[in-house]
């Protein structure tokens, strides 16, 4: 270290590497002193000037400010206020285009001066060395300092460092051509600029200071030299005449031959670097109390008649200082806002002065050309060599072309500082430093969108943790042993146990529940799970139970005394004859339509035949309703007979019934003339008859089924279905007949009359109504017998005319003796007339 300190007195520069030569042009501007300018009209003052957070507005439109008040006030980290430049009236606080290469629009406000130029009251410190640190870094702070030479950084940041500083290294080199802003300042300021040196030391107490200055500003040299002559911890150090010279980390290796650290900073090898113009604004704040309003600005370029260095309120319009130096702009007149090297082109001149603008270069056309297109690389390495920072533009370059930003980071992009040099010397003229300036906001957005992302999985996980633990507090909350009971506790249990037991003894209801109440409360105080006493419910159902079963087995019982029918064949024989008489039912049925054949001009006819039909249904659903309980009861071993003679009464019955609807079709297709009353007449007494009939039959029924037949009498009962089925054959046999004999007989006496009598025929016309008739009763009558040889297999008492006498034996022997093959041959022949008979019965109709 004392090495490395003689060293540095003795004057010593180490070099580094890369670095350019451009033309310097600093005549233009150095000669003249630092110039007065008049108010402007307007001063656009913008909120943020620096690098870091806005500060908050405190003042509002239409309000009158003085000269140095402050407009806003710091209010997060890394934010400095700004100050009234002027004394007047705030006009407008609205977004104006910020000092940018994009002009983004920023939040500024509008300051009209008044003329007067009238101060605010300041509070000046005429011996700061009185003065505590934190008291210092105040000051600065609340005058709105920040890094004039660069990017903006926070003053008061850099003073209240807490790292130890070893040197304090004051920027004066001022390398980039045109610029002779700090080269005038440090002439006619030095002893102010050496104050405020004096002042960053009492700050930081580093060990050493040392201005860096160019070898080609001689005076400036001398004037510092001069003005430090009295303090033997700063040091002017004269360096070589390269650009970057003045870069921060190039500066840093010029003066002490230490590097600064990839992605680090000065602090973290223990050296701090300060502007020219920073520390001349730190002396002002603290002897003075003015805040930073104002700062030296070059204007300069072969269009300006008085190139040289002005004093500029903060917030004053380029186009202002441009007319006061005598501005004559060329076509396509360029205006940069900095150095040839390090500036940018502003998209207009209405834009205002800020704390880190140092020139305005309004250059022609031969002094800095418009650069032309750009074309392939020719791997010639001049960028290589020039960088100052040693990396390798062109490699950078082509990662930045393909958004390759994790390779622009392992190449340390970030370690650049946009000096121009590769872009100045590259014969292909590729604008590098552009790419790089693109992709550094690229990959900011990038982080900051990553950063943004890994705090909200962070939020995410600890609030999914949380209320992990939340429920699994809940479920332990349950399963919390209870705690010990103490001996006085178990003491009082057991008390509570002897008197229950001793009140059970009694036998009393009352004690009884007092017991089971204390046994309770016991459990619940030792902590015990209760279990409830279901022993009289368990009894009471039971009990229940054992009364279901006695009354399942007196209801079996009940049944096996009640006599059951337990021959099938019996049940089978009734319900074929139930099915058979729901048959018969609705072929009648189907036959009434017919009936509605009837003209309209005889409704008494239709009238009377409708009625007798209803009763003729009415006889036959009785009967049919008190077949099931014959079907039931079947006729005793001993008395055979009267089973016989009910099924011959119910078979005359139903004949008696079918010949009366079989007649009422036939007399209503061939209806009567209104003057003729014989058919209505012979009608009535046929229903009369049939009624007759059917009224002797039920009362017949009736007496053969108060006989019940015994349970185990099975053959009666067999005979009687099978008496009962040829009983309906012979009586539709009978009815068709009857149906045949009238038809012939209407016939013969003419007094049936054609289907078509409606249309009132002639006589000759008749006979094929007669014929069509007679055809109908032939196809019916055939169809009937086409059912006689299934029942001619068995003699009826009708066919016979006497009276059954065989016994139960003999018709169950003439039952069994039909074989399957039998029954088979009979349907198919049955089958085969009624397919003939409906065949006549359709070639009947198709005459008709």
């Amino acid at each position: 270290m004392e090495k490395l300190l003689e060293q540095i007195k003795k004057g010593t520069v180490w070099a580094f590497p890369g670095g350019v030569h451009p033309p310097q042009q600093k005549t233009l501007s150095n000669s003249a002193r630092i110039a007065r300018l008049p108010l402007p009209d307007k001063l656009v003052v913008p909120i943020k000037q620096h690098i870091g957070a806005n500060g908050k507005l405190i003042v509002e439109k239409g309000q009158q400010v003085l000269k140095g008040q402050a407009l806003t006030v710091p209010v997060a980290n890394w934010s400095v206020p700004v100050h009234a430049p002027s004394s007047g009236t705030i006009t407008d606080i609205t977004s104006m285009p910020s000092a940018h290469p994009s002009a983004l629009p920023e939040l500024s406000i509008i300051i009209e001066p008044d003329g007067k130029d009238q101060w605010c009251e300041l509070t000046p410190t005429p011996n700061p060395s009185e003065l505590s640190h934190d008291e210092l870094v105040d000051i600065i702070h609340q005058a709105g300092i920040s890094g004039m030479g660069g990017a903006g950084f926070p003053t008061y940041v850099k003073a209240d460092i807490k790292q130890p500083i070893e040197f304090l290294i004051v920027n004066a080199v001022e390398c980039e051509p045109y610029i002779t802003a700090d080269d005038v300042l440090m002439r006619e300021h030095a002893k102010q600029v050496v104050q405020g040196i004096e002042l960053m030391q009492q700050i930081l107490n580093p060990t050493l200071c040392i201005v860096g200055i160019e070898d080609n500003k001689p005076e400036a040299i001398a004037a510092m030299k001069s003005a430090a002559e009295h303090n033997a911890n700063i040091v002017i150090q004269t360096v070589p005449t390269v650009y970057p010279s003045g870069g921060e980390k190039q500066l840093i290796k010029l003066l002490t031959n230490r590097e600064v650290p990839s992605g680090g900073i000065p602090a973290d090898i223990g050296i701090l670097v300060h502007n020219t113009g920073t520390l001349f604004a730190v002396q002002q704040a603290v002897y003075e109390g003015k805040p930073l309003i104002e700062r030296v600005v070059t204007v300069t370029g072969n269009t300006i008649h008085n190139a040289g260095n002005v004093w500029a309120l903060l917030g004053t319009e380029v186009k202002h200082l441009l007319d006061c130096q005598g501005f004559s702009p060329v076509p396509q007149q360029r205006v940069v806002m900095g150095g040839p090297m390090m500036g940018f082109t502003l998209p207009t001149v209405r834009i205002g002065v800020i704390k880190t603008t140092n020139c305005i270069l309004a250059p022609d056309h031969k002094e800095l050309a418009e650069p032309g297109p750009e074309k392939a690389c020719i791997r010639c390495s001049a960028c290589a060599d020039a960088c100052p920072a040693s990396l390798l533009p062109q490699q950078l370059q082509w990662f930045a072309k393909s958004k390759e930003y994790d390779k622009l980071q392992e190449h340390n992009l970030f370690d650049c500082i946009e000096c121009g040099a590769c872009a100045y010397v590259c014969p292909s003229e590729i604008p590098l430093v552009q790419y790089y300036r693109v992709a550094k906001v690229e990959i900011k957005e990038q982080q900051a969108e990553k950063i943004k992302a890994d705090r909200a999985k962070e939020r995410f996980d600890a609030r999914k943790e949380r209320l992990e633990r939340e429920q699994q507090e809940r479920q332990n909350r349950h399963k919390r042993k209870p705690t010990a009971k103490t001996s006085d506790e178990k003491q009082k249990v057991a008390d509570a146990l002897a008197r229950v037991k001793s009140k059970s003894s009694d036998g009393d209801e009352k004690s009884a529940v007092a017991a089971a109440i204390a046994r309770a409360k016991a459990k619940k105080q030792q902590g015990e799970e209760l279990e409830p006493d279901n022993s009289e419910v368990a009894k009471e159902r039971a009990l229940r139970k054992e009364k279901a079963r006695k009354y399942k087995e007196q209801k079996a019982a009940e049944g096996e005394s009640s006599p059951a029918p337990d021959d099938k064949k019996s049940a089978v024989a009734a319900a074929i004859a139930r099915a058979k008489a729901k048959k018969a039912a609705q072929a009648e049925q189907s036959a009434d339509p017919q009936s509605d054949e009837a003209p309209a001009d005889d409704k008494k006819a239709a009238v009377a035949a409708a009625i007798a039909r209803a009763k003729a249904k009415k006889a036959a659903q009785a009967e049919q309703s008190a077949e099931p309980q014959n079907d039931e009861a079947t006729a005793p071993a001993d008395d055979k007979k009267a089973a016989v003679a009910a099924a011959i009464a119910r078979a005359k019955a139903k004949k008696a019934a079918k010949a009366e609807q079989s007649a009422e079709p036939q007399s209503d297709e061939a209806p009567a003339p209104a003057d003729d009353k014989k058919a209505a007449v012979a009608a009535a007494i046929a229903r009369a008859k049939a009624k007759k009939a059917a009224q002797a039959e039920q009362e017949a029924e009736p007496q053969s089924d108060e006989a019940p037949a015994p349970a185990d009498d099975k053959k009666a009962a067999v005979a009687a279905a099978i008496a009962r089925a040829k009983a309906k054959k012979a009586a539709k046999a009978a009815a068709q007949a009857q149906q045949s004999d009238e038809a012939s007989a209407a016939e013969q006496t003419g007094e049936v009359e054609p289907e078509n009598s409606q249309t009132r025929s002639p006589a000759d016309d008749k006979k094929a109504a007669v014929a069509a008739a007679i055809a109908r009763a032939k196809a019916k009558k055939a169809a009937k017998e086409a059912e006689q040889p299934e029942a001619s297999e068995h003699s009826t008492p009708e066919q016979s005319n006497e009276p059954q006498t065989s016994s139960g034996s003999d018709s169950e022997q003439t039952a069994s003796e039909q074989t399957a093959a039998e029954k088979k041959k009979a349907a198919v022949a049955a089958a085969i007339a009624r397919a003939k008979a409906k065949k006549l019965q359709k070639e009947g109709n198709d005459q008709s």
